[in-house]
């Protein structure tokens, strides 16, 4: 593992400072579970991308797809938004723009890379997202958990478990002060969220009617909070939809990190006739 190169990129933001750092290791061939685990754990981001190559008969342009995995510090995860942003982010800078095939544990990801007055910006198309119910009793267990009360809760954004990749409990905050103001129970949230089996709780709070603010606890993958996640939006996006929240064409607007000092902006983009969830950030290495 001595010789593996860990890249650190971060992505929704083109500021080093902003958005969620990614760690992304282009050539993982040589690693197996254990060790993608560990450098991982060493690296101590949300996630860290690991790529390999596609599977046989896959697809996509010579050169240009991959197998991907996920690893948290604590554990693989299905999909993740950011590190997929990332990790296209570090390929355009290596092989130049344009498409890119991902083979995820969730699914087949294609990713656009584009170029723009010299800043990279990558375009993920989610796996065919689905949103369920959540039961009285767990969500009440979640707002225990985040010392909420039924008060500080939006009526318009009914509680309830998006899935674009990964599973999200979304969860309308009423007031933009009751989601700056966030101190919850770790374990309790850990506990409930491996019950469920669930990436984050997405925390939102209406802006305007295309703009949003969000956090994301991410207790499972043992970070108090996420400064941007691409597969929360995705899901958030095909909640929003399905609950008439939002057009059938939309183009959303995501700010998440600003209240832990790491702003960035994740655009969602919702298209009619297509169930899948757009999400585009700008990426760039950290030095």
């Amino acid at each position: 593992m001595t010789d593996t190169e860990v890249l650190r990129y971060t992505a929704f933001s083109h500021d080093p400072d902003g958005g969620n750092p990614a760690g992304v290791v282009l050539d993982a061939a040589g690693l197996d579970e254990g060790a993608m685990q560990e450098i991982a754990a060493g690296l101590g981001y949300s996630e860290t991308a690991f790529l390999t190559a596609p599977p046989e008969g896959f697809g996509g342009e010579e050169g240009r797809s991959f197998t991907v995995r996920y690893f948290s510090p604590k554990a693989e995860v299905p999909f993740c938004g950011h590190a997929t942003v990332a990790t296209a982010v570090a390929l355009g800078e290596r092989i130049g723009p344009g498409e890119l095939l991902l083979a995820t544990r969730a699914g087949t990801v294609p990713v656009s890379v584009t170029s723009e007055d010299g800043k990279l910006r990558a375009t993920l198309t989610s796996v065919e997202p689905h949103t369920e119910q959540i039961g009285a009793a767990d969500l009440a267990e979640a707002l225990a958990a985040l010392d909420w009360s039924e008060a500080d809760l939006d009526p318009a954004f009914p509680p309830a478990i998006a899935y674009a990749g990964a599973r999200h409990l979304v969860i309308g905050a009423g007031t933009r002060a009751r989601l700056a103001d966030l101190a919850y129970d770790f374990a309790r949230l850990e506990a409930l969220m491996r019950r469920l089996d669930l990436t984050t709780v997405q925390l939102v709070h209406r802006a305007g009617p295309a703009e949003f603010h969000v956090r994301d606890p991410f207790p499972v993958g043992g970070v108090v909070e996420d400064p941007a996640t691409g597969a929360a939006a995705a899901a958030f996006g095909a909640y929003a939809r399905e609950r008439g929240l939002v057009p059938a064409d939309a183009v959303l607007t995501l700010h998440q990190g600003t209240d832990m000092g790491r702003p960035g902006v994740l655009t969602v983009e919702l298209r009619a006739g297509d169930p899948r969830v757009r999400v585009s950030g700008e990426g760039v290495r950290i030095p």
